[in-house]
């Protein structure tokens, strides 16, 4: 297979730069800019599943985005795409993510209705575009880590806008219906999202983003099933017991119209792997490397899948922007649904979860509305700088959102002691 190309256009940023080093590429500096941002780093404190800090096996959102990043790269580099770029994407995916995970995602929406609503990918867009500080226009305006196109193109999951966005379906663990709408962009990141997405037709997406999309899949069905076990959360015994309920979670969370029989096969192709653990877990040295043996089977073929199916449409060749979709069979689809499934059941929706998710919104809704009082004399001062330059009201809550939405966990509850 030959080496990866990229049009010059791929490789533009909004603002242009000197080449620094000719031995080192655009895509590398792309992810070295990620790498070292502080949104990456707060990550660490950032809740995955369960809250970070709870349990020292557990992943938070840093260690989950490296775990993509690792799937993705060696998965994107063996379709032709270029490894750096992938990694970049993969890395930076969950940078949005708010304190408290998609429950603190679900606050801010309801916070920011009169700004347009929150949605993590959205705010990742923006983090890239705008808030992340390392470049300015010549205008003054912030313009981010200035990302090379293709590199901001391969973050961006849901590639329109909230408009254009499909009306959510299913429920919150609550039973309360889901209201957030999946998209790329808030209007006021209209101007970088018109540039990052020159040459793409409707709302196809490179392919690239779809390796890291399922990359990301791949990683927390397969780590979140291992931190429930680990975690006591479920023995993969008593997934029988409770089937009707796991695959009604199914339908209503991940694959609306996905039958019993079909998810039943689905469960039995993965008892079939000669790594499914024939024996309960009890926590011991070899518990342990029989579940980790598990997980590394499970990324392979879920991976591998994709890869062969790909490749079996596109021949050999390397695959890159707009070239090719990703191939993923269905069975293959079903697979991870079934193992996102049991732990939204036994994990997500567990009775214990309810009331603390309740407080946690509350905690969120509550940082929100103070902000917007006080405004900077709260904020920390380059959001302080965003408030008083803001034009009006909607503006002013937008940077309110942005301020409450890169928080950590640790840091929305010391806020909340202090202003709450």
């Amino acid at each position: 297979m030959t080496e990866p190309t990229y049009a010059d256009e791929a490789r533009e940023r909004r603002v242009p730069e000197p080449t620094k080093r000719l031995d080192r590429t655009s895509f590398e500096r792309d992810r070295a800019r990620v790498l070292h941002s502080a949104a990456l780093r707060r990550l660490a404190a950032k809740t995955q599943v369960v809250g970070p800090g709870t349990d020292d096996f557990v992943r938070n959102r840093l260690t989950h985005s490296l775990e993509v990043a690792q799937v993705a790269r060696e998965l994107g580099k063996s379709l032709g795409c270029d490894p750096d770029l992938v990694e970049t994407a993969a890395l930076a995916h969950d940078l949005g993510h708010p304190p408290f995970g998609h429950n603190g995602e679900r606050a801010l929406n309801e916070a920011a209705s009169a700004c347009g609503g929150f949605e993590g990918n959205a705010q990742t867009l923006r983090i890239l575009a705008r808030l992340e500080p390392k470049t300015f226009a010549p205008d003054g305006s912030s313009v981010g880590l200035n990302l090379t196109r293709a590199s901001l193109d391969a973050c961006v999951k849901y590639p329109w806008l909230r408009q254009n966005a499909p009306v959510p379906a299913g429920s919150h663990a609550d039973g309360s219906p889901r209201l957030i709408r999946k998209f790329g962009a808030y209007d006021d990141d209209l101007g970088a999202f018109e540039w990052l997405r020159a040459g793409a037709e409707g709302d196809a997406r490179c392919i690239e983003a779809q390796v890291m999309d399922l990359s990301d899949d791949i990683a927390y069905c397969v780590h979140d099933l291992e931190d429930a076990v680990v975690g006591g959360r479920l023995g993969l015994g008593q997934i029988d017991d409770d089937r009707g309920s796991v695959w009604d979670t199914a339908r209503d969370w991940y694959v609306r119209d996905a039958t019993d029989d079909s998810l039943d096969a689905g469960l039995a192709r993965l008892r079939e792997m000669p790594e499914w653990p024939s024996a309960s877990y009890a926590g011991e040295r070899g518990d342990l490397a029989v579940l980790k043996s598990l997980t590394s089977a499970l990324i392979g073929r879920f991976a591998m899948s994709a890869r062969s199916a790909t490749r079996d449409l596109y021949g050999g060749s390397p695959l890159t922007r707009y070239a090719a979709d990703l191939v993923v069979p269905s069975e293959t689809r079903t697979e991870i649904a079934v193992l996102k499934s049991i732990v939204a059941h036994y994990v997500m929706r567990a009775d214990d979860r309810i009331t603390h998710l309740r407080e946690q919104r509350a905690l969120v809704q509550g940082l929100v509305d103070v902000a917007r009082e006080r405004g900077p004399v709260v904020l920390e001062p380059l959001f302080a700088a965003d408030f008083d330059a803001a034009g009006d009201d909607t503006a002013r809550l937008r940077v309110v959102v942005d301020q409450v939405a890169s928080l950590t966990d640790d840091s929305a509850l010391d806020w909340s002691k202090r202003l709450l």
